[in-house]
């Protein structure tokens, strides 16, 4: 008789845009309760995530009272957390914050490569590497040639180690035009040129988008998450103006299937009960 086992997981959250207490973004999206209620989720989940990654835009204006109550609203979490930087955030403030993160502050004193949030982390039997996308005060996404540099050096080390890739601007376009204009405007043809060359990059994890968008990229699956607030209205049509929605929010689980990894799109809601089938 075999014993049934919980499959290895790990959760994407992403562009959750904290502010301060007490305040909501632009005037109407209450951020920090809609995150609340996305930790409560994977709080609840029965297979138990040994890491949450976050994909950027952590909070709206990169100051640190917004860091802390990120902080707070993380805190119930039963496992560890990885944090990115997206547009919206400030990677000294960030440092700053969650000092007690020390990827964060891992990448190689290089004078091009100081000021960026470059790490590498365990995401159970796969490696993460994280890529800084920021461009500091713009809104869109760079790789310059030093962190192409950082990747290709770290995909080197590790040939035979399923690795995921994960950065806040997807690169490449989605049909969304507003959102297209502040990608990621320099190093995706070089990226995808890179990642082709390593097969054992499974997955290119981003966040940006605040929608669920999939593309093939580079021989792998270059996804975008959900946000666990509001979401960008699917303005395909090329003058439809730039506008967000609240449908459900979201996260992905990532589980292991195998030997494979698998992706999940998990929304947060109050949809009733599960019902058997009889």
């Amino acid at each position: 008789m075999t014993t049934a086992t919980t499959p290895e997981c790990f959760v994407q959250l992403s562009d959750p845009h904290i502010v301060i207490k007490g305040r909501l973004l632009m005037g109407q999206v209450d951020t920090a309760a809609f995150l609340a209620r996305a930790v409560a989720h994977v709080c609840a989940l029965p297979a138990r995530p040994s890491h949450v990654l976050i994909t950027g835009d952590l909070v709206e204006r990169g100051g640190l009272d917004e860091y802390a109550h990120l902080r707070e609203l993380l805190a119930p979490l039963p496992c560890p957390v990885l944090l990115m930087p997206g547009n919206h955030d400030a990677v000294p403030t960030l440092r700053q914050a969650f000092a007690d993160h020390g990827y964060l502050s891992s990448t190689p004193l290089e004078p091009a490569l100081s000021g960026f949030a470059l790490y590498a982390a365990s995401l159970g039997s796969r490696r993460l590497l994280a890529l800084d996308t920021v461009v500091p005060g713009k809104p869109h996404g760079s790789l310059c040639a030093a962190r192409l540099g950082w990747l290709r050096a770290q995909l080197e080390a590790a040939p035979d180690t399923p690795t995921v890739v994960a950065m806040h601007h997807p690169p490449f376009t989605t049909g969304i035009r507003h959102m297209d204009g502040m990608g990621l405007r320099e190093g995706a043809d070089e990226l995808e040129a890179l990642i082709a060359q390593h097969p054992q990059v499974e997955r290119s994890l981003c966040g940006h988008l605040h929608r669920p968008i999939t593309r093939r990229f580079g021989g792998t699956v270059a996804m975008t998450a959900p946000s666990a607030a509001h979401q960008i209205t699917l303005g395909l049509a090329p003058d439809s103006p730039p506008s967000f929605i609240f449908e459900p929010p979201g996260y992905y689980v990532h589980t292991v299937q195998d030997g494979q990894l698998v992706t999940h799109l998990h929304p947060v809601g109050d949809f009733g009960e599960a019902q058997l089938f009889r």
